[in-house]
C-alpha cells in the first residue's frame, strides 16, 4: 500500500493477488486529500479538489472568453461550439421551462451552472486529476444554496409574504380537512428537503460513479499477477465501459441540476391559484 492512505490510485500500490496481501478497496479515504498548502487542523488550507475547482472555473471562463471575445457573423470552430452549448441550455432548458420572456434574464446563470458542474464532473476521467469535485458534498451544497436563495427571494419579490406562504405550502382550500396536513408536508418539503435533495442528487451520483471507477481500476492492477491476469483483462474492459458510462452520467447530472434550477425559478414566478 501507499505510505499515504489518503491518496489511492491503482498504480500507487505494490499489492497483487497471490502476493499475500488483501485487496486495497476504495472507500471514504479515497475522497480525502492532504493539503497542498496550509494545515488541515487549522481549517485554513488548499487541497486537490479546491485546486481542480479553481482550474475548472478558469477553463470554463477562458473557453467562453476565447470563443466570444471577437464574435464573427460566420463563426469559427470555437465560437460555433460555444454557441451550440449556450443555445442548447438557453432554448432546451431555460426557454422550455421558464419561457422566453421570463427566462432570458436567467440564461447566463443557468449556462454558468451547467458548464461549471460539467467541468467539475469531467475531472473524474481526466488523467492526473482523476477526481470529480462534485463528489464532495460541500460543492453541490453551495450551488444548491445559491439556487435556494434565488428561489426564495424571487418568490417573495413576485408574490409578497402571503403569496410566498401559499406558494411554499401549496395552499388549496379545495383540499378541505386534509389541507393542514398537506400544507405542513409541502412546507417542510419545499423549505428543508428541496435544497438537500438538489445537492445530494448530484453528489451521490458522482460519489458512486467515482467509487466504481476506482474499484475496477484498482482491481485491474491488483489482479495483474499469475493466472489473475485473465481476470485483470476483464476488469480493465469494465473500467473502459464504466468510463464511457460515466461520461454520459457527468453530462446528465449537470443537465438535471440546471433543469431543476429552472423548475424552481418557474415555480417562484408562476401565479398561485
Amino acid at each position: 500500500m501507499s505510505a499515504d492512505p489518503t491518496q489511492v490510485l491503482a498504480f500507487e500500490t505494490d499489492c497483487h493477488i497471490f502476493a499475500g496481501c488483501g485487496f486495497p478497496a476504495p472507500g471514504l479515504h479515497s475522497f480525502l486529500f492532504e493539503p497542498l498548502w496550509g494545515n488541515a487542523d487549522s481549517n485554513l488550507y488548499f487541497n486537490k479538489p479546491m485546486l481542480l475547482a479553481l482550474l475548472g472555473s478558469v477553463i470554463v471562463i477562458g473557453f467562453f472568453w476565447a470563443a466570444f471575445r471577437k464574435p464573427k457573423v460566420v463563426p469559427g470552430k470555437l465560437q460555433m461550439v460555444a454557441e451550440a452549448g449556450y443555445d442548447f441550455i438557453r432554448r432546451g432548458v431555460v426557454y422550455e421551462t421558464i419561457g422566453k420572456k421570463e427566462g432570458e434574464k436567467y440564461v447566463p446563470l443557468v449556462v454558468s451552472l451547467f458548464f461549471f458542474i460539467w467541468m467539475m464532473n469531467l475531472w473524474s476521467i481526466i488523467p492526473v486529476a482523476q477526481f470529480p469535485v462534485t463528489s464532495i458534498i460541500a460543492y453541490p451544497m453551495v450551488l444548491a444554496v445559491i439556487v435556494y436563495v434565488l428561489w426564495v427571494s424571487l418568490t417573495f419579490k413576485r408574490h409578497g409574504f402571503v403569496g410566498f406562504f401559499k406558494n411554499v405550502t401549496g395552499y388549496d382550500k379545495s383540499l378541505g380537512p386534509v389541507l393542514p396536513l398537506a400544507m405542513t408536508i409541502e412546507f417542510f418539503s419545499n423549505l428543508l428537503v428541496r435544497p438537500f435533495t438538489h445537492a445530494v442528487r448530484l453528489f451521490a451520483n458522482m460519489f458512486a460513479g467515482h467509487t466504481l471507477l476506482l474499484l475496477f481500476t484498482i482491481a485491474s492492477w491488483y489482479l495483474l499477477n499469475g493466472v489473475g491476469i485473465a481476470y485483470a483483462g476483464v476488469s480493465f474492459i469494465m473500467t473502459i465501459v464504466m468510463t464511457a458510462f460515466e461520461l454520459f452520467i457527468q453530462a446528465l447530472q449537470a443537465y438535471v441540476f440546471v433543469l431543476l434550477t429552472c423548475t424552481y425559478i418557474q415555480g417562484a414566478l408562476a401565479e398561485h391559484h
